[in-house]
Order: structure tokens, then C-alpha cells, then sequence
């Protein structure tokens, strides 16, 4: 069989696709990757940048809306973690593998999956840029890039991680570094740093510090251990509530803060870590460590900074109330990629994807968005292997809590509902387009209440 060229094919374009694909998935057709790039969709009703919690829960809910056929989803990762469970991997409660699903099994049928970066935005043409140059059109655009981790900007990272004693629940490369620097350490000072720029899961950097405390407690190591919590923040957690009952816990386990400390360096061949004082910039302060757990700083991802979508600081520049965005109407944003002034946690994406979905649904229909999002967020603060403290909170820091509790208190069974319940309903009801947070649920609750 020779080159079929599209114009001669004498039947719908569709249908040469299909020839076209089933020739090449046969493998007897060498050139037909020449023509078939004529054939190729390129524009569609609705383009989804990102295959992470926002995008893939999104594809999923606007395939709902529009069709199968009409919705894409641009992802160059070949698999998808739920990034939520690395607490536990790094203190070895769960196993990484549990964490992960192929990209291509959570991509919803119908929709397209393409495998490719999005090199650069073009609102004003609804039109964006990806690899090998091409061209992608649409009518709505809802962009969930999530952020990037940077730990080149701390000087001898990511090198530094060639060495023991050092972890990063935040990569897939580095989370399980974190278990076995646990499980060596012998004496000495465990640090755990947060550093000084927005990150995602703001709670995660001080989950892995209980966890280790509680482990060095059960193999008899506590005594010779001395942990630090380095935090670049003024304050050890953002809401007062969860903070006071954070600090009493601190307190207890002879736990030591250093406020306004920023990870600078780090000296992995000589186990030493470099922290700038941020009340007084220039002084620097050098620690010993046999534990070191990083916290990168991170940012927006790089086809965001100086993109038209975005704001001054290169994050996707949306309303706070409808997740539209400000300039571009058929444009929208979720989650961590995004201006929205509250956690970056896929607990905000959940309640993020069901304001986002009424208001596509109002735009669609030329009509001005009506739902509002609160800034509910969510952090599930693991305290110990059995026990949780489950933050809950708005824009403005106030606890919107779902259960009649104080949820302030630790809790063995908030600790299963992060540990076992959390993660199903990630898999089979977020990624689905079917759980949008439990705001309905709060309602009844306080309703039973009354």
C-alpha cells in the first residue's frame, strides 16, 4: 500500500483518519505520518492544560457537558500520583507504588489525551502552542498546570540528594530517600525546613516532623534526637485554631521552632545546612544535621511567567469567586497554578471543581457566573501514625469545618479518613468529576446538628 494523500482519498476527512490510523497501528505504511498530520484535530470545544487532580477531574466534568470528541487534555506525564499520600511513603506507613495510576487509565473515554508540553498561550487568537510547533484551538480553555518545585534555587540541591541523610516528600525521586534517612538515623539534629515562597500542601513539611518523632519514639532513638522545624512563616501554621493545637503539641514532644529560617544551602558531603535569617538578611546560620527533610521552594510553571494568562508573578490570573479569568472570558484556572489566595491542596481543587463547572455552564450559556468559592481548603495534619488533625478553613482563615467535632483535636479517625478514605475518593470520585468537597455534606451535618 502507497502514501495516501488526504485531498484523493474521495471520502470524509474522519474517515481517512481512521484508515490513516488503522494503516499506521498496522505498520505497513512508512510515510503516512507525512499526510496524516493534515488529517489531525486540532481545534476543540473545550482544552484542558494539565493532566494533574484539576485537569483530569475537569476533563472529566466537561465531558459531561459538550461530548466525547470535543474535549482534549495536554499531559506529557505517562503517569499520575496522588501526591497527598507521599506524607505516609516518607514516614513508611504506605508503599509509592500505591500512589500511582498511567496517565492513560484516569483520562476519561472519549477525551483526547496529548502527550506534549504547552509551549506558550495566545488568548487573544483562543489558540496555544505545543511541541513539534503545533497548533492547538479552542473555545474554552481551562488551564491546571499545577506548580513547579525548585530546588535548584537552593545552592548544592538537587545534587545533593546523591548523598544519605537527606529527603523530599515532594518528588517522586526523593520521597522514599525521606523513609530511609529515617530509618538510619542514629544521632543527631533531624531538621525539616519550609521555605520562603508559596508551596503546595502547606501542612506536609511539619506531617513528615511528627511522623518522625513518633517513629524515633517507637525504635528507642528520641532521646538522642533533636528535631528542628526551620520555617521561613512567622507563625507555625496560618489558621490560630489548628495553630495553638499544633504548638501545644510541639511543646509536648520537645519539639524546636526557629521562625523566619530560610534553607539556603545545603553541604550534603559535609551534612551541613545554611539557613538566612530573615529579620536580618545577610546573617546566616550553619547546622549539623543526621536527618535533613527539604521543603523546595516553588513557583509557576515556566510557559506561565510572562504569559499573557497569567499576573505579575506569573500565576493564572482569576477571579476568586468564579475561577474565570479576569481578562479572558472563555478562559479559566484551577488549583495550584492559579492566584486564588488560599492552600494549594487537592482538597481546594475538589471544592474549586464545583464552582468552576456552574460557572463554565453559565458562560456557555452567555450568562454571568453565579457560584462562588470560598477559599475551602483542606489540610489533613498527620500528627502521629494513628492520628490526624483536620484543618479546615476559608479565604479569610476561618475554621468551615464538615464535622459536628472540634476538629482541632487529634483524632484516630480522621487519621483513616486520610489515610484509607481519602485516597478512594481521589481515585473514583475526584478524577471522575463526581466530588466537588463536602460542602453539601457540612450543611447536613449542621442542619442534624441543630
Amino acid at each position: 500500500m502507497g502514501s495516501i494523500g488526504v485531498m484523493s482519498c474521495g471520502i470524509h476527512i474522519h474517515q481517512c483518519t481512521n484508515i490513516l490510523k488503522t494503516a499506521v497501528h498496522r505498520g505497513s505504511c512508512r510515510n503516512l505520518h507525512v499526510t496524516g498530520r493534515f488529517a489531525a484535530k486540532e481545534y476543540y470545544d473545550v482544552v484542558v492544560v494539565g493532566g494533574g487532580a484539576g485537569g483530569i477531574t475537569m476533563s472529566a466534568r466537561l465531558k459531561r457537558k459538550v461530548g466525547a470528541g470535543n474535549v482534549a487534555v495536554i499531559e506529557p506525564s505517562e503517569k499520575h500520583y496522588y501526591q497527598p499520600m507521599w506524607t505516609l511513603v516518607g514516614g513508611g506507613a504506605k508503599q509509592l507504588g500505591s500512589s500511582v495510576r498511567s496517565t492513560e487509565s484516569l483520562i476519561p473515554s472519549g477525551v483526547k489525551w496529548i502527550k506534549s508540553e504547552v509551549k506558550s498561550f495566545d488568548p487573544d487568537k483562543n489558540s496555544i502552542r505545543i511541541g513539534d510547533d503545533k497548533e492547538i484551538n479552542y473555545k474554552y480553555l481551562i488551564i491546571a498546570l499545577g506548580i513547579k518545585l525548585q530546588y535548584e534555587k537552593i545552592k548544592g540541591l538537587p545534587e545533593g540528594f546523591a548523598y544519605p541523610k537527606i529527603g523530599s516528600n515532594y518528588s517522586v525521586k526523593t520521597v522514599e530517600k525521606t523513609w530511609k534517612a529515617l530509618q538510619d538515623f542514629k544521632k543527631g539534629n533531624a531538621i525539616f525546613t519550609f521555605p520562603n515562597t508559596p508551596v503546595k500542601c502547606a501542612g506536609a513539611p511539619q506531617k513528615i516532623m511528627y511522623l518522625s518523632d513518633a517513629y524515633l519514639r517507637k525504635t528507642g532513638k528520641r532521646a538522642d534526637a533533636n528535631i528542628l522545624f526551620n520555617t521561613s512563616l512567622g507563625v507555625i501554621f496560618a489558621v490560630k485554631k489548628y495553630a495553638d493545637a499544633l504548638l501545644e503539641i510541639v511543646k509536648e514532644r520537645d519539639i524546636q521552632l526557629n521562625f523566619k529560617q530560610n534553607l539556603i544551602e545545603v553541604r550534603a558531603d559535609r551534612q551541613e545546612a545554611v539557613f538566612e535569617n530573615l529579620d536580618k538578611p545577610g546573617e546566616t546560620k550553619v547546622y549539623q544535621y543526621e536527618m535533613l527533610h527539604v521543603t523546595p521552594p516553588m513557583g509557576p510553571p515556566d510557559v506561565l511567567v510572562n504569559s499573557p494568562v497569567s499576573d505579575a508573578a506569573g500565576w493564572v490570573d482569576v477571579n476568586k469567586e468564579t475561577l474565570q479569568h479576569k481578562k479572558y472570558p472563555n478562559v479559566f484556572g484551577i488549583g495550584d497554578c492559579t492566584n486564588l489566595p488560599t492552600s494549594k491542596t487537592a482538597a481546594a481543587i475538589a471544592a474549586q471543581s464545583a464552582v468552576l463547572d456552574k460557572t463554565i455552564s453559565l458562560v456557555m450559556k452567555n450568562q454571568n457566573p453565579s457560584s462562588k468559592y470560598d477559599g475551602y481548603t483542606s489540610c489533613p495534619l498527620v500528627t502521629n501514625y494513628n492520628k490526624v488533625i483536620l484543618a479546615e478553613f476559608d479565604y479569610n482563615g476561618q475554621p468551615l469545618e464538615t464535622f459536628p467535632i472540634d476538629q482541632s483535636k487529634e483524632r484516630r479517625t480522621m487519621y483513616h479518613l486520610k489515610a484509607d478514605m481519602m485516597p478512594f475518593l481521589y481515585w473514583h470520585m475526584l478524577l471522575k468529576g463526581y466530588w466537588g468537597g463536602p460542602g453539601p455534606y457540612r450543611k447536613l451535618m449542621s442542619l442534624g446538628l441543630k
